[in-house]
């Protein structure tokens, strides 16, 4: 159901975009933000469940200033392809990549009408926390597993907005230390532990866990009803 788009940033650079909408009023906007696989299938799909239970969404690709059309798969050989451009990425000159998140969110405001959250998985998730610091119009952020986030320097981040972490307690990424660290040094923010692995909510990997996923799924619409509906 949903179509792609064409974003443009402040820079003037433009990206592309996919984007699905509900029937009917939405209830709030969502921006995805994809893991280092790009805007892929699975990326998509996420999109689209959005819109099926009334929200609009969008997912920006962010691997767009470095290479351009990238959608990969799950594979070894595709992992180490992400992880590549995930640093050519974190290395572009401020503000970077939040420029493009920041276009999707205020494209997202205006073609809704309605109040917008951030929600991110993996690099996405680093992404999404960063984005809940930094930009403007956000209302409320998800991040699942984000690889980073419970560094130092993250961690001194301040989230503007109410947010809701995801973790997966098997993530050998991100150990349960940081994640103890990163909820004890931010006590307004929610923080789920779950008896999973990296990527636990993706239905297209090895690691996906259908129960940590539903309950985190569960976990994070009551948050978006709370915030953005």
């Amino acid at each position: 159901m949903g179509q792609w788009t064409t974003l443009k940033s402040a820079d003037g650079f433009e990206l592309p975009a996919w984007q699905a909408a509900p029937e009917g009023q939405a209830r709030g906007a969502i921006v995805v933000l994809q893991e280092i696989f790009g805007v892929n299938a699975h990326i998509r799909a996420i999109v689209d469940r959005f819109a099926v239970r009334g929200w609009w969404a969008i997912a920006p690709a962010t691997f767009e200033r470095v290479r351009a059309g990238v959608e990969l798969g799950y594979s070894a050989s595709d992992v180490a392809v992400g992880v590549a451009l995930k640093a050519q990425v974190e290395h572009l000159p401020a503000p970077g990549v939040l420029a493009d998140i920041q276009a999707a969110i205020d494209h997202a405001a205006q073609a809704s009408g309605r109040k917008v959250g951030a929600i991110g998985f993996c690099w996405g998730g680093l992404l999404t926390w960063r984005a809940a610091a930094l930009c403007t119009g956000l209302s409320a952020a998800v991040p699942y597993y984000g690889g980073g986030m419970t560094g130092e320097a993250e961690i001194a981040r301040q989230p503007r907005v109410p947010l809701m972490a995801h973790f997966g307690r098997r993530d050998a990424h991100i150990p349960v230390k940081g994640v103890e660290a990163l909820a004890a040094a931010h006590p307004e923010i929610t923080v789920h532990l779950y008896d999973a692995d990296h990527g636990f909510n993706c239905d297209q990997r090895a690691s996906h866990d259908e129960a940590a996923a539903a309950l985190a799924r569960e976990r994070t619409l009551a948050f978006l009803e709370r915030h953005l509906a």
